[in-house]
C-alpha cells in the first residue's frame, strides 16, 4: 500500500507540553487520528496565541488561514495519562499560504509526524490573498526554541 511518508525538520522552532486526558484517547484505549488532529490544533491554537495571532488574524488585522490538508505518520502509541510534546514550526511559504509540521514526542521518542497546509485568506472579502508579511516578519524574528 503506498503511503506519504512524513520527514522531520532538523529544527522545530515551537514546543507545546500536553497531559493526555480521557478526552485525547479513542475507544481503542490510545490517540488515534481524531485525537491527534485535535492535538495539534491545540498545539498550533497555543502556539499561535502565544505570538499574538490566531487562524482570523495572521498579524495584519485582516488574514486568516484555513487549513486545505493534513498528513499525519503514526510511530507509536500514546495512552491516558501520558505526557507529550508537540513541536511545531512554520515553513514552505508561497504566495497565498504556507505549511506547518509537527513532531509528536513521548519520553523523547517520535510518536507521530504531521503536515498541515494553509491557505490564506481575507474573511471579509470572501477570496484568498497573499500571506501577510507582518506574520513572515513576527515568525524570522524567532530564533529560540519557543515553549508555550
Amino acid at each position: 500500500m503506498p503511503r506519504i511518508k512524513l520527514k522531520e525538520l532538523e529544527n522545530y522552532r515551537f514546543s507545546y507540553e500536553k497531559l493526555i486526558n480521557i478526552g485525547n484517547i479513542n475507544i481503542a484505549g490510545h490517540t488515534g487520528s481524531v485525537e491527534m488532529t485535535d492535538l495539534i490544533q491545540e498545539a498550533r491554537y497555543r502556539i499561535m496565541k502565544s505570538l499574538g495571532l490566531n487562524d482570523l488574524n495572521l498579524g495584519d488585522g485582516m488574514t486568516g488561514g484555513i487549513m486545505a490538508d493534513i498528513v499525519i505518520n503514526f510511530k507509536g502509541e500514546i495512552f491516558l495519562d501520558d505526557v507529550i510534546f508537540v513541536e511545531m514550526d512554520f515553513a514552505e511559504f508561497e504566495e497565498k499560504g504556507y505549511r506547518i509540521f509537527y513532531r509528536v514526542l513521548k519520553n523523547g521518542r517520535v510518536t507521530a509526524l504531521a503536515e498541515t497546509g494553509f491557505v490564506t485568506f481575507s474573511f471579509s472579502e470572501k477570496k484568498t490573498v497573499n500571506v501577510p508579511a507582518a506574520f513572515i516578519e513576527k515568525l524570522n524574528r524567532i530564533t529560540e526554541k519557543q515553549k508555550c
